[in-house]
């Protein structure tokens, strides 16, 4: 993923524009997805919110990304941590027909579908902030951190010249610039503005199990378009063997976790399966075009079991990681980008070969600094942000109105009448117990 230069308008493949585009709309499909499946995860009198968490994303990040974003992310480097090209302001200076240097795309294209992913990563963290957060110091957040934490990280690990791009640190789809990054800016938020109330003493179940499955059947079909597609074309074979192995890391995931649950709490529950799903689908986000279809295999089952190991931490660390975007995204962040330098074959987007393949401890040292430096500055950077807007506008609502239910208070609506059905507006709907989220472990 390289600065642009112009080329010919016939260079342009129609096959491989074409094939983009459908990758751009499924990654934008991604985030529709995410708030359902982070919808139906919380309380009744939370949906809404935490719908629009992620829905104000799609606006707010796409202004953002036009006006200055692509330009900061995918501009001429600047000492290996920003990029800058005016004519990317605006998307003013880039011809329709300007190719993407190296490859067979327009610009314009490789703009939109980056685009998506800058849209999708910052709703990731609010699935950690449910119940909680004023929606307009929400909003203020994703406008800071976007400018401040993704945009460059964005450059350091895809641009060329940033520093992790220039090292050699294998990142396919978004380990590190996605999901480590979002994980490692939930845990800050939280540790800023502290847990729910009746956190490890209230039940807080997921209200709708349909939801969350409809959502993760979202992800999972999008996901294709966020992997695949990231090789920015078809004519080589690697996004195929990027399609098969997001498939099969998934599917070993699912069954991963699914052990586990039956192990350790005696039951296979739907929200298992479907973080299970989510888990194997970040695993293999960085590794899915180095690795074969064995170690997709290998990879979703260890991202499996430690994802799903990880989502209880909360409760013995005492941190209030609402939706577990730690337990799944910053952990199965971690352990598929470090997976890379052990699985690696040397015979699929690179020559690069892994630890378990004859190529040494090289690039597991280089994945370990690509892990360890996003998630440090985005850890550091999204606490101060987060800080600052607490002790200006607040970052919580109070807490009548939490216990009331956020929904109301910020958005002036609820998800859901019983009116119509006799039950009332206090009305609790029967709901599912899952054996992760709403059993506090000792």
């Amino acid at each position: 993923m390289a600065p642009a230069i112009t080329f010919a308008a016939d260079e342009i493949s129609s096959a491989d524009t074409g094939f983009m585009l459908i990758c751009s709309a499924l990654v934008m499909l991604m985030t529709p997805g995410l708030a359902f499946f982070y919808g139906g995860m919380v309380r009744v009198k939370s949906v809404l919110n935490m719908l629009m968490m992620s829905f104000v994303s799609l606006g707010i990040v796409t202004v953002l990304w036009v006006l200055y974003g692509f330009s900061l992310a995918f501009g001429t480097d600047t000492g290996s941590l920003i990029g800058w090209d005016t004519d990317y302001v605006g998307l003013s200076g880039i011809d329709k027909a300007e190719v993407w240097s190296g490859y067979t795309i327009p610009t314009l294209v490789f703009a939109v579908f980056q685009l998506m992913f800058a849209v999708l990563t910052p709703a990731l963290i609010s699935g950690a902030l449910a119940d909680r957060v004023k929606f307009a110091a929400w909003s203020l957040f994703v406008v800071l951190w976007v400018s401040v934490v993704y945009f460059p990280v964005a450059h350091w690990v895809w641009g060329t010249g940033g520093w992790a791009f220039e090292l050699g640190v294998i990142d396919f789809a978004g380990g590190t610039a996605v999901h480590i990054n979002a994980g490692a800016a939930a845990l800050g938020v939280i540790l800023v503005i502290g847990k729910r109330v009746g956190f490890k003493k209230d039940p807080m179940r997921p209200h709708s199990m349909p939801l969350v499955m409809l959502g993760a059947g979202l992800l999972w079909f999008g996901w294709f378009g966020f992997n695949a597609g990231s090789w920015l074309g078809n004519s080589d074979g690697v996004g195929a063997l990027m399609f098969v192995n997001t498939q099969v890391a998934t599917g070993a995931a699912v069954l991963a976790w699914l052990v586990y649950e039956k192990i350790r709490h005696g039951a296979c529950t739907t929200l298992g399966a479907a973080s299970g799903a989510v888990a194997g689908l970040v695993a293999i986000t960085p590794a899915g075009g180095a690795v074969s279809p064995l170690g997709a295999i290998a990879i979703g089952v260890i991202a499996g079991l430690l994802c799903a190991m990880a989502v209880g931490l909360k409760y013995k660390l005492n941190y209030d990681d609402s939706l577990d975007v730690i337990g799944v995204h910053l952990v199965g962040g971690i352990v598929g980008s470090l997976l890379v330098g052990l699985f690696a074959t040397g015979e699929g987007q690179s020559e690069v070969a892994g630890l378990f393949y004859g190529g040494g401890p090289d690039q597991l040292w280089k994945q370990a600094a690509g892990v360890l430096g996003v998630l440090a500055y985005s850890l550091v950077a999204s606490a101060v942000l987060a800080l600052l807007i607490h002790k200006t506008i607040g970052m919580r609502v109070d807490e009548e109105q939490e216990v009331s239910g956020i929904d109301q208070a910020e958005h002036a609506e609820t998800a859901y009448d019983f009116s119509g059905v006799g039950g009332g507006s206090s009305a609790r709907p029967n709901v599912p117990v899952r054996a992760e989220s709403n059993k506090v472990d000792a």
